[in-house]
């Protein structure tokens, strides 16, 4: 088996495109087949560098390797084929289209856009459906000498023969087409840019692909494929389509209305071995209840046969779950790794608006992840859980930390009691324990609600109202900054409200 992933740089990596370099990829493995990917930057209007450097590192990102094509964007290629990037591979297509031209398969087309137009409005009126009208396939000797002459452009367009064209899907099992509706298409643009129906073709013959493993999108474009492959005399690949994703609306999902692009999950935190996981059941199952999967156990199950032909739903809370898995099979060295960059933008952003503090490290992270492990869906969460450790923050409001009902006064007496309370624990048996007995039985001296007083002491210490366990909060601030936020949490009440009665 040799199979090809040919994304296109006009864009970042997609999820579509990313699923499908996937399902390629674990069919290669499976197979002990090869995994090829080839660049189609033949638009060259649109195609960039820095799309392809983001195509190219997301894959890697996933765990994703090819046995040949480029090492990295811009790098050299490896594989008997190179190169590997279609903007570097013009002079076979141009041999190619001078062989159909020659055999007939193929002809210039000097119609104008204008006059193209004029057809197709036309061809709707009569309610025809739309296609090329072979106005140039019909000219004279004459009429095409005066359109050279006058050095008017041509495109190049295929001749497609009226007949069915049947194929056994991989997946879809047999489909058939009926060409005769297709038209003449272009595959050669008047400024000399062939296309993609055109280059596709060439490059999977020329680079042995077997297996053409693409999504659903691409079924409409097989028949005008395999038409050129015949004319050309190249031997048929199998091809197999891959379902659609879609929106939880079972609308096509794209980056109009979804967020698409891999780089801006990583950048949420999502884990790569969570996105594979879930990008590997969007539209295939291992036939069992088991749900956890690493990219060496897909490649061992992963098989074409159980890929399903319906629409795939994107289920972002499903993503969500995965990732939360993953990250709780993580060792703390590794989170901490992983997590850290996550903490350390959202301190700087604090930092960035004037708030005083310092950037933390793994050192810092390290202690404080069994905190939070648990509680995580994403890397990207452990910036809100964690960040008020490393900044002193004053900017809460005053009346934040006040419970409903209550009011200020109270509340300063419920800071200041609970201070007294805490100071009494003592650094030595400033433990989780020992602060839950002694506030828990404040509270009930006192006759307040255990959860105010906690909210309350977390808003004052924290600036937050959801944060990690308070009393391990309190442990891992220390004895001395737990007192000292409590101070100032009291400051900020005196200055909000009626004169504190304490």
């Amino acid at each position: 088996m040799r199979v090809r992933m040919a994304p296109s740089p006009t864009g970042p990596l997609h999820i579509g495109t990313a699923r499908t370099s996937l399902y390629n990829f674990l069919a290669a493995r499976h197979a002990e087949g090869t995994y090829v990917l080839r660049i189609e930057d033949t638009d060259t209007a649109r195609s960039t560098a820095e799309h392809e450097r983001d195509i190219i590192d997301n894959l890697r990102w996933l765990g994703i390797t090819w046995d040949e094509g480029p090492q990295a964007a811009g790098g050299e290629d490896v594989g008997p084929f190179a190169p590997y990037r279609q903007s570097e591979r013009m002079e076979l297509y141009a041999g190619e289209v001078e062989r159909l031209l020659a055999a007939g398969a193929a002809y210039r087309c000097w119609c104008t856009p204008d006059e193209l137009e004029a057809v197709r409005t036309a061809q709707d009126a009569a309610k025809e459906p739309p296609r090329y009208n072979r106005r140039c396939l019909n000219l004279t000797d004459a009429e095409r000498a005066a359109f050279e002459a006058e050095g008017r452009p041509s495109a190049i367009r295929f001749k497609v023969e009226p007949e069915k064209i049947r194929f056994d899907d991989l997946i879809r099992g047999e489909v058939e087409f009926d060409n005769q509706l297709l038209g003449d298409f272009v595959i050669v643009r008047a400024d000399g840019v062939p296309l993609y129906h055109l280059v596709v073709v060439i490059d999977d013959e020329a680079m042995e692909i077997t297996d053409v493993i693409r999504g659903e999108d691409h079924l409409s474009n097989t028949p005008k494929h395999i038409a050129l492959i015949r004319a050309l005399g190249y031997r048929e690949p199998r091809f197999g389509h891959i379902p659609l994703i879609l929106n939880a609306d079972r609308t096509k999902m794209s980056k109009r209305k979804s967020q698409t692009a891999m780089t801006d999950y990583r950048l949420q935190g999502y884990l790569p071995e969570a996105m594979v996981n879930f990008l590997a059941f969007l539209g295939w199952s291992p036939g069992t209840e088991e749900e956890i999967f690493t990219l060496e156990e897909l490649g061992q199950r992963f098989d074409l046969d159980k890929v399903h032909s319906g629409g795939a739903v994107f289920d972002k809370e499903r993503l969500e779950w995965l990732n939360g898995q993953w990250i709780r099979r993580l060792s703390d060295e590794e989170l901490t790794e992983r997590a850290l960059p996550f903490l350390v933008a959202a301190v700087q952003a604090r930092l960035d608006d004037g708030v005083d503090g310092r950037i933390p490290n793994a050192e810092d992270l390290r202690p404080l992840i069994p905190m939070v492990r648990e509680r995580m869906s994403t890397l990207a969460g452990v910036g809100d859980m964690l960040d008020f450790m490393f900044f002193e923050d004053d900017s809460v409001a005053p009346s934040a930390g006040v419970p409903m009902k209550w009011h200020v006064s109270t509340t300063f007496e419920m800071l200041s009691a609970a201070r007294e309370t805490i100071a009494k624990v003592g650094a030595v048996s400033f433990e989780a324990e020992e602060l839950e007995t002694a506030l828990r039985a404040l509270a009930a001296e006192r006759g307040w609600k255990v959860g105010d007083l906690f909210m309350a002491l977390r808003i004052a210490t924290t600036g937050k109202t959801a944060t990690p366990p308070l009393l391990d909060v309190f442990v891992a601030l220390g004895y001395e900054r737990t007192l000292a936020r409590l101070d100032r949490g009291r400051q900020r009440l005196a200055g909000a409200g009626p004169p504190p009665t304490t």
